[in-house]
């Protein structure tokens, strides 16, 4: 095999593999946490351990037929999405990377378009349904059932909420813009008619401070990843400012595997590996803040830390594409056209 196959197939094929691999097992992870915290399913772990297989301890109690076969699905799942990341990479031989960096870029930014949209209309919907509850304007509105019913956080996350979010997704798809810039400045005026309402009617309940806590946490969460793609965290470039090219390509892709992957896995891993981790706690049980007239939003602001960790992770490896081709030669688009692109 000749210097020049391995530089324009095996070498990117194998790169390809593995950060596609990456992104592919993310999503199937956060498929699988749902299917198995709130769909009991079985899971992969509990099915090797079942067959005792990869040195796994065995069950104590052995799983039923019904757990047997929804884990036989999760497994072969699990398999042809392998299979099918090496069999995209075989059939498009073609395709450079910075073509699959830009893929992954542009899916990294919908996903935050998609964070951004919801963090703005659930903050607006609820903020608006807490106050009509605390002035005692909502039960001669919508009637007293109702008005228990949205006292619950599980009923207002399951028919407030996750609508919304899902509406987020499709809006998110038409409307191309990032919208951070107005995120910054809703923050400010929602902090702003706190001091006003506050200072000169007199006025405060806690729902205002927890639009101010929503807003801010995604706004620096959700925009992290922009911020890697674009070059726009603060960096101690001491030595990497006098790098040349491939010395700051080497260096942003080794960071990308040995710092940006492990800090993403083990928000995850640490966070939804059982039932009562930290992040899935908080979103089975739709846990609110104490004060019972506050915005119902906690849950949510616990999956802020999901959502950077997964759009980090895919912008991680797009980056780690993007200067691998800079490595083994390629055409690198500038900082203005990759802003452009995502």
């Amino acid at each position: 095999m000749t210097d020049n196959s391995l530089n324009n197939f095996v070498i990117p094929g194998l790169l390809r593999v593995f950060a596609w691999s990456m992104v592919s097992l993310t999503l199937l992870f956060l498929f699988n946490n749902y299917l198995i915290f709130w769909n009991d399913w079985p899971g992969l772990w509990n099915f090797f351990a079942h067959h005792e297989m990869f040195g796994i301890s065995a069950l104590r109690e052995p799983l039923d037929n019904r757990a047997l076969t929804l884990g036989w699905i999760q497994s072969f799942a699990l398999v042809s999405l392998l299979s099918a990341i090496f069999l995209f990479v075989f059939k498009t031989p073609k395709r450079t990377l910075i073509e699959d960096a830009d893929i992954l870029s542009r899916f990294a930014a919908y996903l935050t378009r998609a964070c951004f949209w919801a963090v703005l209309l659930v903050g607006f919907f609820d903020i608006i349904i807490s106050f009509l509850r605390v002035e005692g304007f909502l039960k001669s509105m919508l009637g007293e059932s109702i008005t228990i019913e949205l006292g619950r956080s599980a009923f207002r996350g399951t028919y407030v909420h996750y609508p919304i979010i899902l509406i987020s997704f499709v809006i998110a798809f038409f409307v191309r813009g990032l919208g951070f810039t107005w995120l910054a400045l809703l923050v400010v005026i929602a902090e702003f008619q706190i001091v006003i309402s506050r200072f000169v009617y007199s006025y405060e309940q806690a729902f205002m401070g927890d639009l101010v806590r929503m807003w801010y946490a995604a706004l620096f969460l959700f925009s992290s990843s922009y911020a890697l793609i674009t070059e726009g965290h603060v960096r101690v470039d001491v030595f990497y400012s006098g790098f040349k090219t491939k010395t700051k390509a080497l260096s942003n892709a080794i960071g990308c595997v040995l710092l940006g992957l492990p800090l993403c896995w083990v928000i995850l891993l640490t966070g939804m590996w059982v039932r009562g981790s930290s992040l899935n706690g908080p979103l089975l049980v739709f846990e609110i803040y104490q004060q019972g007239f506050g915005m119902y939003v906690k849950y949510l602001m616990v999956g802020y830390l999901i959502v950077f960790a997964v759009t980090m992770l895919v912008q991680f490896m797009g980056y780690f594409l993007r200067n691998s081709a800079e490595l083994i030669g390629g055409n690198v688009p500038s900082d203005q056209q990759i802003k452009l692109n995502t």
